[in-house]
C-alpha cells in the first residue's frame, strides 16, 4: 500500500485576464475617440494611432491582439500599413480588420491582398462590426509574444 502512487492535485495554469487589446488606426479624431471609447466600455484596452507610422510604432511597441484600420491615413495609406504589419516577425500573427469608405472590387482585393482578414465599410453597423472583432479575437491563434 505504501508503493501505491497517490494522485496528484492537477496543476491549473495560472491565467492572467488582461483586457484584450485591440488598436485603432484613422486619422479622423472623432472617429478614433468614439470608436476606442466604444471598446474601451466593452472592456478591451483600446490605443489608438492617427498615422501609418504611429500606427507601425504601437503595433510593435504594445503587440495589440487586433488592429482596427483606416485606409486613408496622412502619411502611409492602409494597404502599405497591413502589408509592413504582415512582413513584420513581431506583428505578422496579429488580425487586421480595414475599416473604410471606399468599396470597390479592386479596394477589397487589394485589402485582401494586403492581408486584412476582414473589410466593413463606413459607415458600419457597430453590431457588425463587434460581432466581427469577437469572431476574429475567437479565431486568431493564442500567440505568446
Amino acid at each position: 500500500m505504501v508503493d501505491a502512487a497517490l494522485p496528484q492535485p492537477a496543476e491549473e495554469p495560472i491565467t492572467l485576464d488582461l483586457p484584450r487589446r485591440i488598436l485603432v488606426v484613422d486619422d479622423e479624431a472623432d472617429q478614433v475617440e468614439a470608436l476606442s471609447y466604444r471598446l474601451r466600455k466593452l472592456g478591451y484596452d483600446a490605443p489608438t494611432a492617427s498615422s501609418g507610422e504611429q500606427a507601425l510604432e504601437s503595433a510593435t511597441s504594445v503587440v495589440p491582439d487586433l488592429i482596427l484600420l483606416d485606409l486613408g491615413l496622412p502619411d502611409l495609406n492602409g494597404f502599405d500599413v497591413c502589408q509592413q504589419l504582415g512582413d513584420n516577425a513581431a506583428t505578422c500573427g496579429v488580425p487586421v480588420i480595414i475599416l473604410s469608405g471606399m468599396e470597390t472590387d479592386d479596394v477589397v482585393r487589394r485589402a485582401r491582398s494586403a492581408g486584412c482578414a476582414y473589410y466593413l465599410r463606413k459607415p458600419y453597423d457597430p453590431n457588425v462590426l463587434l460581432t466581427l472583432i469577437q469572431n476574429t479575437l475567437e479565431s486568431a491563434p493564442d500567440l505568446d509574444w
